[in-house]
């Protein structure tokens, strides 16, 4: 089942509904905090990384329920592993490391390259028809929600400004 894409449209639309979602709950929690976050780069920076977790689910969401060739979806997951790990990184290093505050909670809770790895590893196995296909965008899928999550609640409540 993790090498046919059939099995997996409903989890696509469930991945596409419930970030979509998501991403609606952190620009309400940005736009609470928008005077501190706009005024911090590094929660900015964190701000924009919680915002390609969300969007990574719905990329994968997005290519997994299009009609199209088993080849096109692994090489499509590859790039949207690629694209979100490298816009991570970029994030990740714009927005510096902090000792104390926010920033440090949501760098702990952030599973940013777990997520851009796992979703990966689900394009390559499932062009190789081994390892596990698209199984592992069920472990991708939770660490992008659920440290989406985390974050954009950090933003609402640990963020004073």
């Amino acid at each position: 089942m993790g090498y046919t894409t059939t099995a997996w449209l409903s989890f696509g639309e469930a991945l596409a509904a419930v970030a979509g979602a998501l991403t609606g709950l952190l620009f309400v929690a940005l736009s609470v905090r928008s005077d501190a976050i706009s005024a911090s780069r590094g929660l900015s920076s964190r701000a924009a990384q919680t915002l390609v977790l969300f969007m990574t689910s719905v990329l994968v969401a997005v290519v997994l329920v299009a009609p199209q060739p088993s080849a096109a979806l692994g090489s499509e997951l590859l790039a949207v592993a690629l694209a979100s790990g490298t816009v991570l990184l970029i994030l990740d290093r714009r927005a510096g490391h902090a000792g104390t505050g926010a920033i440090r909670y949501i760098e702990k809770f952030s599973p940013n390259m777990i997520t851009a790895v796992l979703v990966g590893v689900a394009g390559l196995t499932f062009l190789l028809k081994a390892g596990g296909g698209l199984y592992w965008l069920i472990p991708a899928a939770m660490a992008s929600l659920l440290g989406g999550v985390v974050n954009a609640w950090l933003f609402l409540v640990k963020i004073t400004g």
